[in-house]
């Protein structure tokens, strides 16, 4: 049933938390190293979906899923949460929070780039406009406003937090391919990443005790960024009449962050990082128009 105010109330509530994790993944990582961060997390989120899928009564789906897809559960598993998280939180590390997260919005561009060779998607002027304004917004952030001089404050870091869009644009196309309760394929391909995880762990870095206050923010990362805000955004999604209104929400999420930034990581937001998001958030949406132009289209053919 469609409740338009309810789809609203839950998809507040998922950019609420979106716009938090920012903050937390820096904060964590005051106690804890990259990989140790995404393994506390990503063994919070297993617990959460597990629990969830408990109330609702699905353990039975797991062992379907892991027979069926068995391979393409391993594949997504690597990409997400192993691969993503492991360069996203090593990009945080190394960035200031606000040029790591703004960064890492040009996502949702990439995802478009990536469909055209793997989904056969057909490219349009509006991707190519979209991508050059994104693009340069993200130059204007890595360069701390002066783009034309080429002078990168970090490259490396860059160079992750524009890698961490290419592992997450991988795994939601190619999640399309598999046909899966969502709260079901997202605890398989946690529960099968974790073995990867602690080996690299023991291999690289060695375990350790961790402190309690880094435990606090892991867990705070695992629960509002891996699980269950994703389920508040599956509620707005199937309460809405209109998608396009809620995924616009989404864009309320990266100022809002730089504002929590701001007040609780006690970062100085640059002015160079706002216009550089303004840019990218212009070049999402010249990009949105151009696939809903498409839709339209498309729709009158068939009709």
């Amino acid at each position: 049933m469609k409740n338009q105010k309810l789809a609203y109330i839950y998809a507040l509530i998922a950019v609420f938390f979106w716009s938090t994790v920012a903050s937390a993944f820096k904060l964590s990582l005051e106690y804890f190293t990259p990989l140790e961060l995404v393994l506390y997390a990503v063994l919070t989120s297993i617990l959460t979906l597990f629990l969830i899928l408990v109330y609702q009564n699905k353990l039975g789906l797991i062992a379907k899923h892991f027979k069926k897809n068995f391979f393409m559960i391993l594949f997504l598993g690597l990409l997400n949460p192993f691969l993503e998280y492991i360069v996203l939180f090593e990009a945080y590390d190394i960035l200031p929070v606000q040029e790591a997260q703004t960064i890492n919005y040009t996502w949702a561009l990439m995802l478009t780039y990536l469909s055209i060779p793997l989904l056969g998607h057909k490219i349009h002027l509006t991707d190519f406009i979209a991508g050059l304004i994104c693009y340069f917004g993200v130059l204007i952030i890595a360069t701390k406003g002066s783009p034309l001089s080429l002078d990168f404050t970090n490259g490396y870091g860059v160079f992750l937090a524009l890698l961490t869009t290419v592992f997450w644009s991988l795994y939601w196309i190619f999640n399309t391919k598999v046909k899966v309760d969502p709260t079901v394929g997202i605890f398989c391909n946690f529960l099968i990443s974790l073995p990867f995880i602690l080996v690299y762990l023991a291999f690289t870095e060695g375990f350790r005790m961790p402190q309690i206050e880094g435990l606090f923010g892991a867990a705070y990362v695992g629960l509002f960024e891996m699980s269950i805000t994703f389920l508040f955004w599956l509620k707005a999604m199937n309460y809405t009449n209109s998608t396009t209104k809620i995924a616009n929400l989404i864009f309320i999420a990266p100022f809002l962050s730089l504002v929590l930034i701001y007040f609780i990581v006690k970062e100085e937001i640059l002015l160079s990082t706002i216009t550089g998001l303004v840019l990218i958030i212009v070049g999402l949406l010249i990009q949105q128009s151009g696939a809903i132009k498409d839709k339209v289209k498309k729709r009158k053919v068939n009709a």
